[in-house]
């Protein structure tokens, strides 16, 4: 394996919006699972709410109980800095009124090796997305319409 000292995989995010009395604690768990094998790194949680009247408000994670929000509690600490005032104006914009989201910023640490590699023979990085869920599903509803 290469070595892999000073490189970084892909820095996403994600914004999650839930109904708060719905968190029953599996989407934390889903994450923490996936920390724990190495997938991904958590960079920042931030849990915001969004009022009827489209004003919003971020929670803090350390003033939660344990259960709160799916115990979401877990991941209180985690803040880099990469996120900013704007960001969480953006997020909010994007939830509906009486919603809650989190938002996720984590490296994708399974990369590391491929970005390790590709940097000892000289590849650059030059570009990067993410394709939208719906855009996925789209393409390959019509791609199964072809093969049947």
């Amino acid at each position: 394996m290469s070595d892999v000292a000073g490189v970084h995989g892909p820095v996403d995010y994600l914004i999650i919006e839930f109904q708060a009395e719905r968190a029953n604690g599996s989407m934390v768990e889903a994450v923490l699972d996936l920390v724990d094998r190495g997938i991904i790194r958590i960079y920042d949680v931030v849990v915001i709410e969004k009022d009827a009247d489209g004003t919003f408000s971020g929670i803090e994670l350390t003033d939660l109980a344990q259960d709160h929000l799916g115990g979401i509690a877990a991941f209180a600490g985690a803040s880099s800095g990469l996120l900013g005032d704007d960001d969480l104006a953006e997020a909010a914009n994007a939830i509906a009124p009486g919603a809650a989201a989190a938002v996720l910023v984590y490296e994708n640490t399974w990369a590391i090796p491929f970005v390790a590699a590709a940097y000892s023979v000289g590849a650059e990085f030059v570009g990067g997305g993410r394709i939208a869920g719906a855009d996925l599903m789209t393409a390959l509803d019509a791609l199964d319409a072809l093969e049947n």
